[in-house]
Formats: C-alpha cells, structure tokens, sequence
C-alpha cells in the first residue's frame, strides 16, 4: 500500500490501527451495554455510555457484499483496476462490517482475485500486510481478507 493512502488515526479509531499492526482485529466494546459498534465513535449509539474497551474479534466473517470498481479512480489506484471491494459481516456479528480488499495472501496485489470467482456468503479471514510507514505517523497495517 502507498504511504500517501494511509489513513489518518484520530482519538477514537487509534486503538483499533494498533490492533491491526500487532495483528489484531480490534472492536470498539461498549462497557455499558456490551454492544460492538464499527466505526469506533465516543459514545454507544444504544445506550449513550462513553464507556467503551477493545476487544479482539475472531477475524473470520463472511462477504456480505463486493464492488469492483474501474477507472477513473484515485491516481494511486488507476493502475491497479479494476479489483475487488469486499464487505464482510464478522461471524460472532453480523452487524460489524469491515471493508476491504480480497487477496490471496497478507501482501497480495488487490487485484490479484478474480471478482467473477467472487460470492456473496464467502467466509473469508483476516489477514495484515506488513506495517506500512509515512515518516509522518505511526506505521499503518491495514485488514485485508482471504478465502478460506
């Protein structure tokens, strides 16, 4: 992955871009209710608590959804079109959803799968490319996702 794509951690969602560079898939617990809740945010949007901890999901889902998209796209990505987008629903939660690239391996290009062999209720698994530097932050790793 580029470094000038790298995303940009705020007070909220540092936590889970740690997890992913030790390797973990990290979501945001409310303490109050025990509701996950994807993308990290202060407050539980079911019971308001500010309350919340980080807890290590099992990584394994399925693909809930996939785009493929095609040019014109952001300069970095021209290249690399068309490839597969996934969504994936966590097993131990359905409603938790991480988007994604489909790869065959953690440094895998992200078009290297072909999207017609792609299908909606695939399981899929977490993985990470090595963590990636800008000189201006912390190394990133981002969630990338194989078959099983």
């Amino acid at each position: 992955m580029s470094a000038a794509l790298l995303p940009l951690p705020d007070e909220s969602s540092a936590p889970f871009w740690d997890g992913c560079v030790r390797g973990q898939l990290l979501v945001q617990t409310c303490t109050g209710c025990g509701r996950r809740r994807m993308p990290p945010r202060p407050m539980c949007p079911a019971c308001t608590s500010l309350a919340h901890s980080w807890i290590p999901s099992s990584g394994h889902g399925r693909i809930w959804s996939f785009v493929v998209p095609h040019p014109p796209l952001l300069p970095a990505f021209t290249d690399l079109a068309p490839y597969p987008v996934v969504v994936v629903e966590l097993i131990e939660d359905p409603m938790i959803r991480f988007v994604g690239n489909l790869v065959t391996w953690p440094e895998g290009e992200i078009n290297e799968v072909d999207p017609t062999t792609i299908a909606i209720g695939q399981r899929v698994h977490v993985v990470f490319a090595a963590p990636v530097e800008d000189g201006n932050g912390p190394p990133m790793a981002i969630p990338r996702w194989i078959r099983d």
